[in-house]
């Protein structure tokens, strides 16, 4: 008797599983897919899974592709019903044009790939830096000599990157799930102050604006973001003083940019979406690239990092904070203010998927938008 119910208990348990990898399919899935050129793999997934993010627990490994970093245009993905439950194995196509396909379009990231990187407040300040230029010009473009101190370890022919800093991220250390921080639902804890870099502050290029210290107290340090301008070429390293030439820009290089190594690989070339292990404590969106929305396909940067567990291909939810409003009903409509208050549920906004990490900071594309993703609003795991 215990033995059929043990047999009974575990086909049960096996029906379940199959039933909810395949509740994952979507309804309008195909049964196979020719991989073309511009594909990525989250594109792939999204065709065969209504949750993109659960590709990993699908595919099938087999003797010609080990992982999904290696498909090709003109591959075929197979998907199959085993015991299991879904699988999609892959048959490789005869001919393999361009490279590999990516988890995201990478080639659209180029700047936050390669010219953004977030460092540690004091590693930032003892960076060696720039203190003037040929013929005492104010500013250097491509071509000028430059000089730098502090780059005692230079060696003739040596490239160096050109930073710049554009965010201080700060933990303000607040309390987000409490009423009053509700009532401001434009920020978090965790948030990015803009650092000033108007042209007249060459004496102090360092200086927070404070137009953008959005709040009282400093807050403690949890990284500076730096954007690479520029290129440099030591030419001589006589002295306290070392010599440059500029070779490259995106900016005019100014008195007090600092100097780093160059990052021959600052990203992952392949990675895979998958649910993030775990949201810190008050994990939310921080900054917006280009903009105070982001939609799809747009970059934003959390408050979540390799230190907190996130690594690449990471996919978060994200979601907006609902408003808190006075209840009118219960209280006074002509008097909101002593009104009790009530709070609205937080509402889908979309997901996000990360693409570089740093110790408490992370950069993410927007994969899907139902709503324009805003500053402060809250990551959680996807479903």
């Amino acid at each position: 008797m215990i033995k059929k119910f043990a047999m009974l208990l575990g086909g049960m348990f096996f029906t379940v599983a199959v039933y909810a990898a395949a509740a994952q399919l979507r309804p309008d899935h195909p049964d196979t897919y020719t991989v073309r050129k511009g594909d990525t793999l989250w594109d792939i997934s999204a065709r065969f899974l209504s949750k993109p993010w659960l590709w990993p627990e699908i595919w099938q490994a087999n003797p010609q592709v080990r992982n999904p970093h290696l498909i090709y245009p003109g591959d075929v993905l197979n998907l199959s019903m085993t015991g299991g439950g879904p699988r999609v194995g892959l048959q490789p196509g005869i001919r393999h044009e361009g490279e590999a396909v990516a988890a995201i379009p990478l080639g659209d990231l180029r700047m936050f790939l390669k010219e953004m990187r977030v460092m540690d407040a004091d590693a930032v300040e003892q960076l060696p830096y720039l203190v003037g230029f040929e013929e005492s010009h104010l500013r250097a473009s491509p071509g000028n000599k430059i000089y730098a101190r502090d780059l005692d370890s230079a060696q003739l022919g040596q490239r160096w990157a050109i930073v710049r800093p554009t965010n201080r991220f700060r933990d303000h250390g607040g309390n987000p799930g409490g009423l009053d921080m509700l009532n401001n639902p434009g920020h978090g804890s965790f948030v990015a102050d803009e650092l000033d870099s108007d042209a007249s502050m060459a004496n102090s290029p360092w200086q927070e604006d404070s137009r953008h210290d959005t709040h009282t107290g400093k807050g403690d340090d949890r990284g500076v973001e730096v954007s690479v301008i520029g290129t440099a070429e030591v030419i001589a390293t006589k002295g306290d003083v070392t010599s440059l030439v500029l070779v490259d820009s995106t900016l005019e290089i100014r008195k007090g940019d600092r100097l780093t190594q160059i990052d021959d690989t600052p990203y992952d070339p392949y990675f895979y979406p998958h649910a993030a292990k775990g949201v810190p404590a008050d994990g939310r969106v921080i900054g917006i690239a280009d903009g105070n929305y982001a939609g799809s396909r747009q970059v934003v940067s959390i408050s979540a990092g390799s230190a907190d567990g996130v690594d690449n291909g990471a996919t978060f939810t994200v979601m907006d904070q609902g408003e808190v409003i006075p209840d009118e009903v219960r209280g006074n409509y002509k008097r909101r203010d002593t009104s009790p208050k009530v709070k609205l549920p937080d509402e889908f906004a979309g997901h996000i998927m990360v693409f570089r990490t740093f110790d408490h900071v992370s950069y993410a594309l927007v994969m899907d938008a139902l709503r324009p993703i805003k500053k402060g609003e809250k990551l959680v795991l996807p479903e």
